[in-house]
């Protein structure tokens, strides 16, 4: 059986302190902006477009990549990780996953205003650092939105 892959961006937004999550429908907890890469989009391109048209506001991609100094080749922002996720799977065969590649930006604000089609701005809410730790979403979510809030806190030392 084959398994299909889907590739994704999901960017931890954080602004003042606090990562932007809402609500999925579909999967039932809490996520931050992200999607599936089109044909033509570079996966940090996609994490980006796709946190414009969650959220509404212009990120800020925190980049600390360093150059490899290939004089054809031009380097691309690092995600801060890549995950495998098992989306669909049954009798102990997955069908379908996302290979995400995680992504930290800044945000200038905490007016979330979702274009349309978007999850509504009553789906958001922003989590510091104690909100996360004393919230029950779940393990990915919550240390990773830690990481952002940590690494946007040294951007701005």
């Amino acid at each position: 059986m084959e398994t299909t892959r889907h590739f994704t961006s999901t960017v931890y937004v954080v602004n003042d302190g606090a990562a932007a999550l809402h609500s999925h429908p579909k999967l039932g907890i809490r996520i931050p902006p992200g999607g599936h890469i089109d044909r033509d989009e570079l996966p940090h391109e996609a994490g980006l477009r796709e946190t414009r048209e969650e959220i509404g506001l212009e990120p800020t991609l925190i980049d600390d990549t360093e150059p490899v100094g290939a004089p054809a080749g031009k380097t691309l922002p690092r995600p801060r990780e890549q995950l495998r996720y098992d989306i669909d799977s049954h009798d102990g065969n997955v069908y379908h996953q996302h290979i995400d590649h995680v992504y930290f930006a800044t945000v200038p604000s905490r007016d979330i205003s979702p274009s349309a089609g978007e999850a509504g701005v009553d789906a958001w809410a922003w989590y510091d650092a104690e909100d996360l730790q004393a919230s029950d979403l779940d393990e990915d979510t919550r240390r990773l939105a830690l990481r952002a809030i940590d690494v946007a806190g040294k951007q701005d030392d």
